[in-house]
């Protein structure tokens, strides 16, 4: 189990929204209450710092207490977030989260740290989630250092590089909110 003074949350709220139209998702809300919030508050006792990796409205996560990094690299995809987030930790471990997720499960932390080495990422009956991961910072730097210098921008790649072990969540979809039908069958709103 890590402490959590050595664990900071990253949440991947960087990405364009282009399936919903360009909504920044970090926004969306359900049962009044906004993804990068829900998150936030679901791990945050967990961590000892959460980061948001985001590449518009700063100011609005700032006025929610909460530290928005935008990408060092843009368009790069998700790996630009992970950069980001990973420049930005101050601690020895980083718990990422896509903020689209719609139902992560709160062991996820301690779960992915019993696989031990340089961090594990999960796997829920949908498939392999690779935006839920944990990752030891200073690995982490030194593989986006390489996959960058080489132009590769794909998580799974990075992960393969890192040789992070699976951690299988048998029984539980975390679910995403990619599309507007998602958000429906969530019951979410915009704000």
């Amino acid at each position: 189990m890590l402490a959590p003074e050595a664990l900071s949350l990253g949440i991947l709220a960087g990405g364009r929204g282009s399936r919903l139209g360009g909504r920044d998702k970090a926004w969306i809300e359900r049962d009044g209450l906004p993804q990068v919030l829900r998150i936030a508050r679901r791990f945050g006792d967990q961590c000892g710092a959460v980061l948001v990796s985001a590449n518009r409205d700063l100011p609005r996560h700032a006025r929610h207490g909460l530290e928005a990094v935008p990408d060092r690299q843009p368009d790069i995809g998700p790996l630009g977030g992970l950069d980001a987030l990973a420049a930005a930790c101050t601690t020895p471990w980083l718990f990422t989260l896509p903020v689209d997720i719609v139902d992560p499960d709160a062991s996820l932390p301690r779960m992915l740290a019993q696989a031990g080495g340089q961090g594990a990422v999960a796997r829920d009956d949908d498939g392999l989630q690779p935006l839920v991961a944990l990752y030891r910072v200073e690995a982490l730097r030194a593989a986006l250092a390489a996959a960058l210098a080489d132009g590769e921008y794909s998580v799974r790649a990075l992960q393969a590089s890192l040789a992070l072990p699976v951690v299988t969540f048998d029984g539980l979809r975390f679910g995403n909110l990619n599309t507007p039908a998602d958000l429906l069958a969530a019951g979410c709103t915009t704000a």
